[in-house]
């Protein structure tokens, strides 16, 4: 087991994961704004230009998710995490400033680049954390992810209101801050008895898929977070298109249904996972995670008013319990010098599912909603994500046949 941090580092650990989903939800209010200032089209012009970003973001990711997780195990957790914040930072200074489509595209490179923030917080936390606390803690994750949704989207509806680059801005603020905060607090994780050698063979995509392959769960649960995350990205791709079509909604109003997600998630993945994960096990709680999230998609496209969204809401919060206890298994699967190889090649599915959910929920969306379209149905993205996750949850049960609740019995 690594060295144990300092309880300054945990806390950076948490800010920086709690900052980084602040900075995302500061600028979601206010994405369709810029993309429709820059391009100079409509609604549903910019929404395919939204997904087309969303793509070269997760294109880049997928292929460097592995090197870096390969890249801090061989050289620790504390350099590529403040290289990342300082990458990130760069990114929303770019979009800030940008006057045309394409700075905007290298802006997201450059964050794609340095998107190894979560998975390589996920990797400290596995450093540190007994295999059997692993999954409440990147529930903590989760929700410091979901307390960013409550602050940053408010923040940044309300700074929406004074121009669609100012939130970009405040981004890159909080990104440097917490970068200069880690660099005299955060402490390393990962002993040099815990580390291996780096190898380029196994630092993409393949090679990583290749080196777990001797972990058949692990495996399996890939492809359950392939699928679920196919269908959760409609979520980022859609929301503020969506609730714009149907409830003429402002930056404020979106930015305020994104803080009322997040509060919803803190609640549940900051403290209920707590009760939840010891009582059900990791398997159950995986199993009701994902029956939630599809009834949370089915509801948001049938609803018709906006009191109905925030209804769904609710059991969409619950959906939470899902990706944790995914992790937590994953996690027990594999050994201490392979935590950030695991990490990187998650977070390189996940990249994926971002390069090809976005382009196809935000173009469902955006032929829905035109006249072309047979039918009139704006919820046609979210109902699509409700098939994608019911495949999801089918798998998941098979992968973890064999497995005892909590997720043990079946390192093999």
């Amino acid at each position: 087991m690594a060295t144990s941090p300092n309880r300054f580092a945990l806390l950076f650990i948490f800010v920086t994961a709690l900052l980084d989903s602040i900075g995302f939800g500061l600028i979601m209010p206010v994405i369709p704004d810029l993309l429709m200032d820059v391009s100079g089209t409509d609604l549903s012009a910019a929404a395919r230009y939204g997904g087309l970003l969303m793509f070269a973001f997760a294109v880049t990711q997928f292929f460097f998710s592995p090197l870096i997780g390969n890249l801090s195990d061989r050289f620790g957790r504390r350099p590529v995490l403040l290289l990342s914040l300082l990458l990130v930072g760069v990114n929303y200074l770019i979009m800030g400033f940008a006057t045309s489509l394409a700075v905007l595209f290298i802006g997201r490179l450059i964050s794609g680049i340095g998107a190894a923030t979560m998975s390589t917080c996920n990797a400290y936390i596995a450093d540190v954390t007994p295999i059997e606390q692993r999954a409440q803690n990147f529930g903590l994750m989760g929700a410091a992810f979901g307390m960013g949704f409550v602050i940053g989207p408010v923040i940044g509806g309300f700074l929406g209101e004074y121009g669609p680059r100012m939130p970009f801005f405040a981004a890159a603020a909080l990104c440097f801050a917490n970068m200069l905060f880690g660099f005299f607090v955060l402490k390393e994780s990962l002993t040099p008895a815990h580390r291996r050698p780096f190898s380029l063979r196994r630092a993409n995509p393949l090679g990583t898929l290749i080196q777990l392959r001797h972990f058949p769960v692990v495996i399996g649960i890939i492809g359950v977070m392939f699928l679920y995350n196919l269908g959760h990205h409609v979520l980022p791709a859609t929301w503020s298109f969506f609730t714009i079509e149907m409830f003429q909604w402002s930056p404020r109003e979106i930015g305020y249904s994104l803080g009322f997600i997040g509060v919803c998630m803190v609640l549940v993945q900051g403290f209920l996972i707590r009760w939840v994960l010891p009582t059900t096990g990791l398997r159950n709680a995986g199993i009701i995670g994902m029956l939630f999230t599809v009834l949370a998609f089915t509801g948001y496209a049938a609803a018709s008013t906006p009191w109905m969204m925030y209804v769904f809401m609710l059991p969409g919060a619950l959906g939470a319990l899902a990706g944790p206890a995914m992790q937590g298994i994953a996690s027990g699967q594999v050994g201490a010098s392979q935590q950030g190889e695991l990490q990187g090649g998650l977070s390189s599915i996940a990249s994926l599912t971002s390069i090809i959910s976005p382009l196809v929920m935000t173009h469902s969306f955006s032929y829905f909603v035109s006249a072309e379209a047979p039918v009139y149905l704006p919820g046609a993205a979210f109902l699509l994500a409700a098939l994608l996750t019911v495949a999801s949850l089918l798998l998941f049960v098979r992968t973890t046949r064999g497995l005892m609740p909590s997720g043990e019995g079946a390192r093999l």
